[in-house]
């Protein structure tokens, strides 16, 4: 009989051993596949772009196509002070701090305490003695994960982790493209400062004219006054025009995490807007899906949303919990030590939630939908940035034909001013021809002067709808 009796413990602590083995066979809740997205073989651009695959190494850091020193330094002190790459990177670290403390839930506790105490009952209700009791022990516990909800929870912390990189890279590449564009833009404004001041200068020279013709008589006043007026329409732009430039510069120190007016002096300097070779290899679309950040990042988002899914079918199944102790227990302190002190206990709990079960339920349906919600935000993050590289192609297209266009414009308009003074001049036609070819010579020049800005911009533009602007290796640091 007492050998039965050994026999079925020992089975019992057989099969107990081997739960943690069989803790690994079940992981309830869905397992995630990766969407596969809607994608068209070619952009509606083609064939005026290439195809061929993108070069990583130039599209990680596609400021140096534009060979200018100022912008390359701007946007690489950019990444040690912009305080949105700061708070990515701390959100980067939260996520990495949260997978280890997930990590944690798989690995048994172990606990020490020790205590003394001293009691004294009354005479009335007890003896009247005083005791003590004295204990060193140490507990252990391990919750056995026999329905994947620790595995599941895991899962989501590296699915939000893998996101919150992918959200570091989807900033770096924010960041370098809004540099760039305020850096083109405060080149052209430079640019059309200069070209008001020309025309400034070229319009005091006719007013002069104009006065001198009118005092002398062999003019009337007419003509000295609208020279004057088209000369004080060009010198209010001039204030607008500063007025645009110091906040380009403002907006380009903040980006840098520096006081506004503190680049001031550093971009003073006019420089020409920066200009870029315009062929480019955009690849396919499945290739810029691959590499967009914000892409990822929304897939991630969908894959934690999955796993938390199993987290909470996990809650619909008990839980079972192997908990021991050992220690040393006295009633006096000299006797703690003694072999007779010792004293342990080892065994299994278990708890199930069974009565909350239609709680649980509901908040399963919850979780699903909110992985319902994690793929529409997946599938609009690829449409729109499908949207964002098809614009980038049109706008860069067309503006450059628009460029081309006003560049002859100017030349004309150009021309058309030394032609009208020197008919002016013989008397051969009226001060309005005059004021009419300046006026259209600034405006087409200004008008240059935007559009080449524009081209430059929609480049920088389709850099960054190519997902350029950051490299893995950058964003998980």
């Amino acid at each position: 009989m007492t050998q039965r009796r050994s026999f079925s413990r020992t089975r019992r602590w057989v099969a107990l051993l081997a739960l943690p083995a069989l803790a690994g066979c079940i992981t309830v809740g869905p397992n995630y596949l990766p969407p596969e997205p809607t994608v068209p073989e070619r952009w509606t651009a083609e064939p005026e772009v290439s195809a061929e695959p993108v070069d990583p190494e130039i599209l990680a850091a596609w400021w140096n196509v534009f060979d200018d020193p100022a912008l390359t330094h701007l946007i690489e002190r950019a990444v040690a002070g912009n305080l949105d790459l700061r708070t990515a990177l701390s959100r980067l670290r939260q996520a990495r701090a949260s997978l280890g403390l997930r990590e944690t839930d798989r690995l048994p506790s172990l606990d020490a305490s020790g205590s003394a105490t001293r009691s004294g009952s009354s005479e009335q209700a007890g003896s009247g003695a005083e005791t003590e009791f004295y204990r060193l022990g140490v507990d252990a516990g391990w919750e056995l994960d026999l329905f994947g909800g620790v595995r599941r929870s895991i899962e989501a912390a590296l699915a939000e982790l893998e996101a919150r990189e992918a959200d570091l890279g989807d900033v770096l590449v924010t960041v370098a493209s809004e540099i760039a564009l305020d850096y083109v833009e405060v080149r052209s404004l430079q640019t059309r400062l200069a070209i008001a001041e020309a025309n400034l200068e070229a319009q005091q020279e006719t007013f002069d004219i104009a006065r001198a013709r009118a005092e002398a008589g062999l003019v009337s006043e007419l003509d000295r006054e609208q020279a004057r007026s088209n000369l004080e329409s060009t010198q209010a732009q001039i204030p607008s025009l500063q007025i645009q430039l110091a906040r380009a510069r403002h907006r380009l120190a903040v980006l840098l995490g520096e006081l506004p007016g503190a680049l001031d002096d550093e971009l003073a300097p006019r420089m020409p807007i920066p200009v870029a070779p315009l062929e480019i290899a955009v690849g396919v679309p499945a290739e810029v899906l691959r590499r967009r950040p914000d892409v990822r990042s929304a897939e991630r988002a969908l894959a934690a949303q999955a796993a938390r899914v199993g987290v909470t079918t996990a809650e619909l199944y008990p839980k079972l919990r192997l908990s021991g102790s050992i220690g040393l227990e006295s009633l006096a302190a000299g006797d703690l030590l003694s072999g007779d002190a010792l004293a342990w206990s080892i065994g299994p709990s278990i708890s199930w939630r069974i009565f909350d079960r239609r709680q649980i339920r509901r908040n399963i349906e919850v979780q699903g939908e909110l992985q319902e919600q994690a793929l529409i935000g997946y599938e609009a993050t690829v449409l729109a940035a499908l949207t964002e590289v098809e614009d980038a192609l049109v706008a860069l297209a067309q503006e450059q034909v628009r460029r081309e266009h006003l560049a002859s414009a100017a030349e004309a308009a150009e021309r058309a001013v030394e032609l009208s003074l020197h008919l002016y001049a013989a008397g051969l036609r009226d001060f309005q021809n005059v004021l009419d070819a300046q006026r259209s010579l600034l405006s087409f020049q200004d008008q240059v002067a935007v559009s080449e800005d524009e081209v430059a911009s929609n480049l920088i533009r389709l850099y960054k709808a190519l997902g350029g602007g950051w490299s893995p290796e950058s964003a998980g640091a």
